[in-house]
């Protein structure tokens, strides 16, 4: 009994200062200074949304604050530790993913319907019999054409379960009443391999867009159908390649490398180095290999580039890659949010760091760095380019390579401003080519009906014509007098390849766009002396 009188104060005190502990967690007067006290940077933030919660004199959207606290974080770090929103994790992962779940069509809204553009080959709205061309006026019994519907809510209303069903009720030119489908929802590939074809007789040509989880899979299956056809060579093009996950560049560097080979090595920040070196697994090792890089090839890109200088294997071409050498990790930040955090530096086999100086995070000169090259004349002629000699690394066949900002291609071929210029650049980013192609195409099909997909390519001519009724239908569009008359021939070749992408799928437009390509010419004409 002593014992527990004797006691009572101690628990007593202990009770009280649990109490003033949680009331100061609860306690919104308190002032300035005292907020600062706190040893904890979580508990800070977390206490100053609690504050703005509670009493902010006006009604405030927490969330909102808490998505600028993170990014005002990551813009502090580095450019490329990004924070992705609920909203747009489920998108952005689906890309990553390289499939989604829905009835397979690319569509536009077109005078508020939706008009399919064309059906993904071998998808469950080709099976179902739904051509490009046709509207879909109503989606299991609700209309869905007019102003109110939006993108996202047609997308949002094709979705659906894998292996269920919807039913859709379609407009077709020249049939009397509506067309009923029912299409079986299934996994839809996003393509990360734009484009496999061989440009000569033993010359393989295969371009990768980014690097999602399909994308070896996908390149591989392009690899094979390429040496059954005769190829010994590879033209491997990740021009305007952003990058993606760094896996995949290392299982298509190893179709190349003999075993053993290093591929890469990464560093993280407590300094512990992990390599990655090629297996016995691969099918390209005899072949020789030309990679294809501009100024907008990143990270995944520069990998394979890399690893494939560095090991005197292979020859690549092309301008100065964009220089990234961060790696990236994604992690869940409980809310449905995520965030990309930078994890570690990758390094390519001589030990080069390709990754280009960036100062206070994500700021303007590092993503203006294009033009920085275009006005100092890097991208026309290679003396231009800075290099820096305390950044030489060599082969181990003693060629001389450098870090500190991309990579430096063993072939230089300079920008073609015949076919780069702002207009024209302007005019692709609008999508007014293809917009156009689609109603040309839509006045009447059936012209192309017994035209081949090789006839298109090799035969058929965008008319004069053509093009001046596209003029006619940007100025409409833009309201201004656009004019292209010094790009004529490559507006004619845009032309082409749209109708080609619409008609007979990505590989005919890749095709069409190449015919003209420099850097195409130049990898053809290295790879004939390479033969003899």
């Amino acid at each position: 009994m002593n014992f527990q009188k004797k006691h009572i104060p101690l628990i007593i005190g202990v009770a009280i200062a649990a109490g003033v502990f949680i009331g100061g967690k609860l306690n919104f007067t308190d002032t300035s200074d005292r907020l600062f006290t706190s040893n904890s940077k979580k508990d800070k933030l977390n206490r100053l949304i609690d504050y703005i919660d509670y009493e902010y004199v006006d009604d405030i959207n927490t969330d909102s604050i808490v998505d600028v606290t993170v990014n005002g974080i990551l813009d502090n770090l580095d450019p490329h530790s990004t924070y992705i929103p609920k909203n747009e994790l489920e998108q952005d992962n689906e890309k990553m993913k390289g499939d989604f779940v829905g009835i397979g069509v690319s569509f536009y809204t077109y005078k508020d319907t939706v008009t399919v553009i064309r059906p993904v080959e071998g998808g469950p709205s080709e099976k179902a019999g739904i051509r490009g061309g046709d509207r879909i006026i109503v989606a299991n019994g609700d209309s869905i054409f007019g102003r109110e519907w939006s993108n996202d809510a047609i997308i949002k209303k094709l979705k659906g379960e894998k292996n269920s069903k919807i039913n859709l009720k379609v407009y077709r030119k020249g049939e009397d009443k509506l067309l009923e489908f029912n299409v079986k929802y299934a996994d839809i590939p996003i393509k990360s391999v734009d484009a496999a074809y061989m440009l000569t007789e033993n010359l393989g040509y295969i371009k990768i867009n980014r690097f999602a989880e399909s994308t070896y899979k996908e390149f591989k299956k392009a690899l094979d159908n390429l040496q059954d056809q005769g190829a010994t060579q590879l033209a491997l093009d990740l021009r305007d390649n952003p990058g993606g996950f760094l896996g995949k560049a290392e299982q298509i560097v190893d179709e190349f490398l003999e075993d053993g080979k290093l591929i890469l090595f990464t560093k993280n920040k407590k300094g512990k180095i992990e390599n990655s070196y090629a297996t016995r697994r691969g099918d390209f090792e005899e072949g020789d290999i030309y990679i294809l890089i501009n100024e907008n090839s990143a990270s995944a890109s520069e990998i394979i580039a890399g690893a494939l200088q560095d090991n005197d294997k292979g020859t690549i071409v092309g301008r100065r890659s964009y220089g990234k050498g961060l790696v990236q990790r994604q992690m869940a930040l409980g809310d449905g949010s995520a965030v990309r955090l930078t994890v570690a530096r990758y390094y390519t086999p001589t030990g080069r760091s390709i990754q280009r100086p960036y100062a206070n995070g994500k700021n303007d000169v590092y993503y203006k760095d294009y033009y920085k090259r275009l006005s100092n004349g890097e991208l026309d002629n290679p003396e231009s380019m800075e290099i820096a000699d305390s950044l030489k690394f060599t082969t181990p066949n003693g060629k001389v390579v450098y870090g500190g900002g991309g990579i430096i291609p063993d072939i230089f071929v300079p920008l073609d401003t015949s076919v780069q210029n702002e207009t024209l650049n302007y005019i692709k980013r609008r999508g007014y080519v293809s917009n156009f192609v689609f109603e040309e195409l839509d006045k009447d099909r059936t012209v192309y009906d017994n035209i081949s997909k090789t006839d298109f390519i090799n035969t058929f001519e965008v008319s004069d014509d053509v093009v001046l009724r596209f003029q006619k239908y940007l100025n409409l569009k833009e309201r201004t007098n656009i004019t292209f008359v010094a790009y004529h021939d490559h507006m004619k070749r845009l032309i082409k390849s749209a109708l080609a992408e619409q008609l007979y799928g990505d590989t005919a437009e890749e095709q069409i766009l190449n015919s003209g390509d420099i850097m195409i010419e130049e990898v053809i004409a290295l790879s004939k002396n390479k033969a003899y």
